[in-house]
């Protein structure tokens, strides 16, 4: 009998290639949303050690000029411009990463469905060989019956 032969074998091969880059994909997307949130970290540290140096200044009883202030002043405004900035890179690489999480469960779910595809194909082709294979011992067994029997 013929060898077992799955004809959807190339798709199966693209699918499988499909699903290591949308894994690939994921990953990236994972990495960038966590250096995006690494980076709104700093800011916030970066943006506390600014408001505790202003306060340790004003609370010490120092007198500050008005250049200090507005200089502190300033380089807050700026932080928390950074901060939101980095906080909708946040929300954007959140989306992203959903998304490649999305198109990830999609392609598991094509080569699952190929892969019992060629599984049920695969049982198909071995009941078909066992079917045969009885089918060819009961020819045998007959031929020997019937030599016994005509002799």
């Amino acid at each position: 009998m013929k060898k077992f032969r799955f004809k959807l074998e190339t798709l199966l091969g693209v699918t499988r290639r499909k699903k290591e880059d949308a894994e690939r994909r994921f990953a990236e997307a994972t990495r960038a949303l966590e250096e995006a949130r690494a980076k709104l970290a700093e800011y916030l540290q970066d943006m506390q050690k600014v408001q505790a140096e202003y306060a340790e200044q004003t609370k010490a009883g120092k007198r500050i000029s008005v250049g200090r202030v507005m200089t502190f002043t300033s380089y807050v405004n700026w932080k928390r411009q950074q901060i939101e900035q980095q906080q909708q890179t946040i929300l954007e690489a959140q989306n992203a990463r959903q998304q490649r999480l999305k198109e990830l469960l999609e392609m598991m779910s094509k080569l699952k469905s190929i892969e019992q595809l060629k599984e049920k194909r695969l049982q198909q082709y071995k009941d078909e060989l066992l079917f045969e294979e009885n089918k060819m011992l009961d020819e045998i067994g007959l031929q020997l019956y019937m030599r016994k029997a005509g002799a």
